[in-house]
């Protein structure tokens, strides 16, 4: 067995919504690049690359993963690039998006040839999370007035709209769209091509595809653009455990079972966004709060049912551990990183990555 704790990415899940993303790009049209910002777990790459047409990124390392380790197109991108790196991530990019007209200027004649593209922000969003709404009051992603942006839009390629976060309604997707389309509609004509990132819950159960890909097909035609789309969260949606030992149980009003991670360090968006992750299947008469070992008071998974007592060196699989979890992984505490274990389609488990001591000394100095 595994020791724990580790990651365990499932590849016949992936490939599940690998599947959902070639329908979008065949019936839409669309190209479809992965997130790097939510998933980077290169060890994968090799099930992803046939499916979607490249990576977008939101730093120069992620540019420089993205072209050596998937290939495609390497779209790069990031709130404000500095000086002494932008020359890198032109040589690795092959389109390049900038967050403001002042940085497209400053640095669009270092860019070459490259095709270049610059945020566009409208100011309107579906989002659960102030914290994660691109359109927040005061944002400093994009540019919203029109008149900036056509001061410069004969030098642009395209745009990148990103204001959906973990959208499943389609029907509030085609409003916002409509919404850019009346307010941007002379610039997007001048275009080539357009992102509209991602957060669209496209892959999840239910979703109406056939719309969607209709309504993207029909935005480009209107416009005469190149679509492409950006998801994280949708492409890894439902492939990936925590898989956690339980180290100790105690009773404080309810009962408490303490497991080999941590929140903290190995699950951070649920600390951040205060929320809980899927534990079991939500049966059973004994109930628990999963808690991570770290020394921080609010470390807690989640609740989550079970047939029998929980007893120490108990497994437990912590659900929804793909997006935006090995990307923030820490070593608050010191404790132990995570392995990454993948499990082929065959349904052999192989182990792609382990972390040591040594790894948490070189993360310090």
């Amino acid at each position: 067995m595994i020791p724990t704790p580790y990651y365990l990415i499932d590849k016949s899940a992936l490939l599940r919504n690998l599947q959902i993303i070639d329908h979008v790009r065949e019936y839409a049209g669309a190209k479809v690049l992965l997130a790097l910002k939510c998933f980077a777990s290169w060890s994968v790459f090799d099930l992803m690359q046939p499916h979607m047409d490249g990576t977008t990124s939101s730093s120069l390392y992620e540019v420089k993963l993205g072209r050596q380790k998937f290939g495609g197109e390497t779209h790069a991108y990031s709130v404000a690039f500095a000086g002494h790196e932008i020359e890198e991530v032109v040589i690795h990019c092959d389109k390049i998006i900038f967050n403001s007209v002042s940085q497209f200027e400053r640095f669009e004649s270092l860019a070459g040839d490259k095709p270049k593209g610059l945020r566009l922000n409208p100011g309107i969003s579906c989002a659960g999370f102030d914290l994660a709404d691109p359109a927040r009051a005061f944002s400093r992603l994009g540019e919203s007035d029109a008149a900036r942006i056509l001061s410069v839009v004969e030098r642009l390629d395209g745009v990148m709209i990103h204001n959906n976060c973990e959208n499943r309604d389609f029907a509030r997707f085609d409003a916002l769209l409509s919404e850019v389309e009346a307010r941007y509609g002379e610039i997007l004509h001048r275009l080539s091509w357009v992102s509209l990132g991602g957060g669209i819950s496209f892959t999840a159960p239910g979703y109406p595809l056939d719309a969607f890909c209709e309504r993207l097909r029909r935005f480009a035609e209107a416009h005469g653009v190149q679509v492409y789309l950006e998801p994280g969260d949708a492409t890894v949606r439902g492939t990936t455990t925590l898989e956690v030992s339980v180290l100790d149980t105690g009773f404080n009003g309810r009962n408490l079972a303490v497991v080999d991670s941590s929140t903290e360090a190995h699950m951070l968006d649920l600390l951040i966004y205060r929320e809980t992750a899927p534990i079991g299947c939500g049966q059973g008469e004994h109930a628990y709060q999963i808690c991570g070992k770290t020394c921080l008071a609010g470390d807690i998974f989640g609740e989550a049912r079970f047939d029998q007592p929980l007893q120490v060196g108990d497994r437990i699989s912590i659900g929804d551990a793909g997006g935006y979890t090995m990307v923030k992984k820490n070593w608050f505490n010191g404790i132990h990183m995570p392995a990454i274990a993948v499990k082929e389609l065959d349904g052999s488990v192989r182990v792609v990555r382990t972390f040591s001591f040594d790894d948490y000394v070189n993360s310090l100095s």
